[in-house]
Parts: structure tokens; sequence; C-alpha cells
């Protein structure tokens, strides 16, 4: 095993942990530990503060025990190698989200659709995340960050980034199609970049006229104010979605855009609601309209999202907040007062 020396006197380092599901979040010390076969040391330097951090922390992700550490958006240098690691060295950048490990041996890993093993590991879940000086994770959840990228940008890119590029590169539009997306938040303002930038006429949705400078600066062609009128009808007005992307938590309105989808249309959906939709068959035999889920993507996948985005310049609009003040940052993200990631950093 090749590693460098922990930078924390007395081989302790700072990790945020939540000692109880929905306690607030403590800075502590922790021992520093050597990487086993197969995995790697990560002197962190960036992790985003993601919304689905909060499920971590209630202990409502199977297999999670506590104390725990969450952070699943993590970027920054390897500081050890683990027996049997190959392909990477010490000092590589790289970046880990949602996707952290999975068994490489079932039906899904070996059909390259790991995202869905039932062994998926999820940072902070299946191991102490990103929150903290250090972190260790299996070597097959590795993304490299390309040199344009700084970590505090290429963390959120990790998970939020990569949810919406890889949803939308996956759809059947393609440059010169119609693209709405339903969302102007933490999803939805790196959705409206990566349609721009993919080549699609990109239609931004959401709650207020106020919000119409904003989509334009992010690079939407069209935004409609979805407390104005009927969201379909100005759909149609446009010709029809060929992809409304849903970045959102309200099922209403993700039901609302079924109607101004174009002939085969889809509706796609990375927001997270536990509340139904409402469709109509009729609603979808009318141009075999389509309504389905995508969900983040492995290692690779983050490695082309940030390579795309080093290539045409899509960025999260992050607030970077130090390791100890990670308390506040989650309470920020929590309250929807992010504009528009949260990003905890360490000093490195």
């Amino acid at each position: 095993m090749t590693a460098t020396t922990p930078t924390s006197p007395g081989g302790m380092l700072r990790a945020v942990q939540v000692a109880a599901p929905d306690a607030p979040p403590e800075l502590v010390e922790v021992p520093a530990r050597e990487p086993g076969p197969g995995a790697v040391r990560i002197a962190v330097e960036a992790c985003g503060v993601c919304h689905s951090d909060l499920l971590i922390a209630a202990g409502l992700l199977p297999g999670t025990t506590f104390p725990v550490t969450p952070g699943h958006e993590i970027a920054g240098r390897i500081d050890a190698l683990g027996d049997g690691v190959a392909g990477w060295q010490v000092g590589d950048r790289v970046a880990v989200g949602w996707y952290g490990g999975s068994c490489g041996r079932c039906d899904a890993c070996r059909s390259g659709d790991a995202i869905h093993c039932p062994q998926l590991q999820i940072p902070g879940a299946a191991y102490p995340g990103g929150y903290a000086d250090s972190v260790i994770v299996p070597a097959v959840a590795l993304a490299a960050v390309p040199d344009e990228l700084t970590a505090a940008e290429a963390a959120p890119l990790a998970c939020a980034g990569i949810t919406v590029f890889n949803a939308l590169r996956h759809t059947a539009a393609r440059p010169g199609d119609t693209v709405a997306v339903l969302g102007l938040g933490g999803l939805g303002h790196l959705g409206v970049q990566f349609a721009h930038a993919m080549g699609f006429r990109t239609v931004a949705i959401a709650r207020g006229q106020e919000k119409e400078p904003l989509a334009h600066k992010l690079g939407a062609d069209h935004y409609i104010d979805s407390t104005a009128g009927d969201v379909a009808e100005a759909l149609q007005a446009l010709g029809g979605a060929r992809v409304v992307l849903a970045t959102i938590t309200n099922s209403d309105a993700m039901s609302a855009t079924i109607d101004g989808l174009a002939r085969r249309g889809e509706l796609v959906i990375v927001g997270v609601s536990p509340d139904r939709l409402t469709v109509s068959p009729l609603q979808l035999l009318n141009g075999d309209r389509r309504v389905y889920a995508h969900s983040s993507g492995t290692a690779v996948d983050i490695q082309d999202t940030l390579r795309f985005a080093a290539l045409s310049g899509v960025r999260a609009w992050i607030e970077e907040v130090p390791l100890e003040e990670t308390a506040a940052a989650v309470a920020k993200m929590a309250g929807g007062r992010a504009r528009f990631r949260m990003v905890v950093t360490t000093g490195r």
C-alpha cells in the first residue's frame, strides 16, 4: 500500500457526524484509517450538500447505522491506495457521487447498470461520507476530475450534475429539439445549462415572472411562468416538448406538463416525490407519450458529466462554507435558501 501521512496531529481527522436519526450534525475528531484491498483514501477538498443527505441523516436508507457521516458529492485527491488498486495513483484528482460501489457480480452490474445493483453502496450510508477531512471508498467508485474544474465546482456535479446530464443524454431528444426543464432549483439550474449546451431549444418552467431573467441567464430560449396560465398550452404553443425534465418534487406540477408533450414526447422525472402523478391512459395514447424516471449513474457517467462540464462551461452556482459550518449549510439547504448548491470545504 502507498500512503501519505495524515495531515491532522496525532492521526486524528475531522468529521461531521449525526449521532442519531434527525440529530443535529456535529464536528468531531475520528481516527485516521487506512484503505483496505480494492479501496482508496481520498483527502477531501470539497463536498456538496445534497437534499438526499437528509434521508441518510434520518436513517431512512436501509443499512444506515449511527453515528453517521453524510456526504456523497465528494471531490479531492487520492492520498492512499489499498492493495490491488490499479489505474490510480496518489495525488490523482477524483470525485465520488451517489454511486459509491457495487458488487460487480449481479445482472445489473454485469450489464453496465450498476446504479441498480441490489448491493449498491451509497457514501454516508454504506460507509462514512464526505463531510470530513478524509474518506475511504472502493476504487470502482472513482471518477477523474478534469484540470479545468476546481474541487468545489466538481463536487455538486458528481450527484446533481450527473442526475440531469445523464437523464438528458438518454432521452430521445436530439440537438434542435424542444426540451423543457421544470424547476430552477439545485437540479433545474444545472438542467437548463446542460440542455442549452447540448444544443436543445431550451424552455425553463418555474413559478413567478421574476425568475425569467435567471432562466435566460442560465441559457433558456423561452420561459414559462407556471402561475400565469396553463403550462401544457404554453408548451404546445411552442410546438410541444420532445422532453420535459422534471427536477422538482411537486407531482401535480409534473402532471400538468404531460399534455404539453409533443408526439412521442417524454416526461422524465429526476425530482423525488412520494405523491402520485395524475395521468390517464388517453393522455399517453394521444401521441404515444412516455412517463418514466431516471436515476443518477455510475462512476464513468460522473466522469462523462465532469468532462462535458469542463468543455461546455456548465457550472453549478455554489456557496462555499468551511467544514466547521456544515450544520448551517445543511440547514440552509433544507430550508430552500441555497442558491443553488451549498459546498463544504476542508481548506486543503
